[in-house]
């Protein structure tokens, strides 16, 4: 079985001739709805028009002028739930496809090795910002062209965070994260990977070096399931897995298993996909809730469900079962059922009594969210709710007013959507609030 196959793009991507046609079919509105859907407020008609008249240099620009990681966000936001479900077409025939039409131009400037932007001219000011991933990266294009030194300070081997290791190949290469850092790069940011703060350098080194800090350092590993049998042999992190295969890491160890994921997000759908792509014979979502409490998007279940994988909702582990060699042979689980919604608005879940019942499996994948960087986090003093750093919402400043923070290390339950496109607003309207703290502070 050659499994590297199983992890080429999934979606070829339009043709020109099906670029051509899809942006002739838009209507340019005036106040265009898909703008004001869009939570980077790209300019979506005017980028839809530059394809259709050939200019597809200025259709990337257009793009990425508003989003510093378009590419990406082509590829892996949920379009249909924000943009295209914005689309007045919605009415009569079908939305304009624009998130492959946002595609078709990037992938055009990354093909023809465009650069798309210049740095500003120098202020002498410095910012150092931590965590490479979408926030820090877009907080970091819009200081650099606005004249700031910037520093991201990325703990990982590479640049991109999520976008480089988190999400599945097949929906998102590598290749095109990478792209998307070297347009930074070239704005003359310092990327220094391999550098964990509080571990290779200091807080106390970056507060006294810069005149700012960004915090966006994103979540950590997935937390453990608290119940008996989790150190067999065979049972798995997903973010690791996950991470594995982005970096040509294919494991045979999945070929002809039984494999259970544990959670029912978008990582779980990751872990999931990733386990059919690696050879496992059968692959089961166990979630405690059911489907209208998930956190996956619908594109993602539609596509787990295309792949196979079985769903079995309002179902929770209770103990994960191991032979005599420590190898894991099934799991233990109960039926649950649902309560009263809990303070973030979803329903709680308790289990039946007597419910248990066995389901016989190779492997366990644990996609139950993601810790929180606390270590990083009171390195700094700073306020937080659980390790969700507290901030001023209009302006990303933390309890420390040199530390601004934006991204999944602020995202808590029942506090917007924390998707790719959205940490990339946040870190440019960070980018801009440091820009009118440091401006005043200068001019006082």
């Amino acid at each position: 079985m050659n499994l590297e196959d199983n992890f080429q793009e999934v979606s070829p991507g339009l043709t020109n001739q099906e670029a051509i046609e899809e942006s002739n079919r838009c209507l340019y509105c005036y106040d265009a709805p898909c703008i004001k859907a869009c939570p980077t407020g790209i300019d979506i008609p005017a980028f839809i028009k530059k394809i259709a008249s050939g200019n597809l240099l200025g259709s990337a620009k257009t793009i990425m002028i508003s989003n510093p990681i378009g590419a990406s966000c082509a590829r892996v936001c949920p379009t249909e739930e924000l943009c295209e479900g914005a689309c007045v077409l919605n009415l009569s025939t079908k939305p304009i496809m624009i998130g492959n039409l946002q595609r078709y131009a990037t992938d055009w400037a990354i093909k023809n090795e465009q650069s798309l932007f210049k740095p500003g001219t120098s202020n002498g000011k410095k910012v150092a910002i931590i965590g490479g991933g979408p926030a820090g990266l877009s907080a970091a294009r819009e200081l650099a062209r606005l004249g700031y030194e910037v520093t991201i300070y990325e703990a990982s081997e590479k640049c991109g965070g999520l976008n480089t290791y988190g999400i599945v190949s097949f929906r998102l290469p590598q290749s095109i994260s990478f792209w998307e850092v070297e347009q930074i790069e070239k704005l003359n940011v310092k990327i220094i990977t391999n550098t964990k703060v509080g571990r290779d350098i200091s807080a106390y080194e970056l507060l006294d070096n810069f005149d700012c800090i960004i915090l966006a350092a994103g979540m950590s590993k997935v937390p453990d399931l608290k119940i008996e049998g989790e150190d067999l042999l065979g049972v798995y992190d997903a973010i690791e897995l996950v991470k594995a295969t982005k970096s040509g890491s294919l494991s045979r160890n999945f070929i002809g298993k039984k494999v259970a994921v544990i959670g029912a997000g978008n990582t779980a759908i990751d872990g999931a996909t990733c386990s059919v792509r690696l050879g496992a014979e059968n692959v089961k979502i166990l979630y405690r809730r059911t489907q209208e409490e998930m956190t996956a998007y619908d594109f993602e279940y539609e596509f787990a469900k295309m792949d196979g994988v079985e769903f079995r909702f309002l179902t929770a582990p209770k103990r994960i079962i191991g032979d005599e060699n420590g190898r894991v042979t099934g799991i233990e689980c109960y039926k649950m059922e649902l309560g009263v919604p809990d303070p973030d608005g979803r329903r709680s879940a308790k289990p039946i009594e007597g419910s248990e019942f066995i389901i016989p499996v190779d492997a366990v994948i644990k996609a139950i969210g993601q810790t929180r960087h606390l270590e990083l986090i009171e390195a700094f003093g700073l306020k937080h709710a659980d390790g969700v750093v507290q901030v001023n919402q209009e302006t990303y400043q933390t309890s420390n007013p040199k530390v601004f923070s934006c991204g999944d290390i602020i995202f808590g339950k029942g506090k917007g959507e924390a998707m790719v496109v959205t940490a990339a607003k946040q870190g440019k309207e960070t980018a801009y609030a440091v820009h009118k703290q440091l401006t005043l502070v200068e001019s006082v």
